[in-house]
């Protein structure tokens, strides 16, 4: 005779989950770190504020092409080991200094060619007005 176990213990289900790519968890080695980004939108139009911690507005370049909002940062020597670098040793490295390729398809809604861009204190905004088609218009009635 066997004997069925009915009742699962939450602990099992979580570790088999862990490994489990059809499950709500998401394994720990496909985990994607992304750049921490806002986007709200406001009566004036479209807004992003993208981190830009320790960086300058010469070191971020932001492109329009077509519909496509790109916002991006090239680190340079992004390939060194910090481990290796005789100057200083890192005792903890809470900082992460890396490259972005942000790309954001702008709906027709918004005017990206009067987009405007502002950084200040390692917060670069961009705010992209609603197009004129788009505002609403107050109709006469005839």
């Amino acid at each position: 005779m066997t004997l069925m176990r009915t009742h699962t213990d939450p602990f099992d289900v979580l570790f088999k989950n862990f490994f489990n790519n059809d499950s709500f968890f998401a394994p720990a080695l496909e985990t994607k770190i992304t750049h921490p980004v806002d986007i709200y939108e406001t009566k004036d139009g479209l807004h992003f504020e993208i981190a830009c911690t320790g960086l300058t507005k010469e070191d971020v370049n932001i492109n329009i092409e077509g519909n496509v909002l790109r916002v991006t940062y090239e680190k340079e020597g992004e390939n060194d080991d910090d481990a290796t670098n005789p100057v200083y040793t890192f005792i903890h490295k809470g900082v992460a200094r890396r490259s972005f390729n942000l790309g954001y398809k702008i709906s027709s809604r918004f005017d990206i060619q009067n987009a405007d861009a502002q950084m200040n204190n390692g917060l670069l905004k961009i705010s992209i007005p609603f197009a004129e088609q788009s505002k609403p218009k107050a109709l006469a009635i005839k």
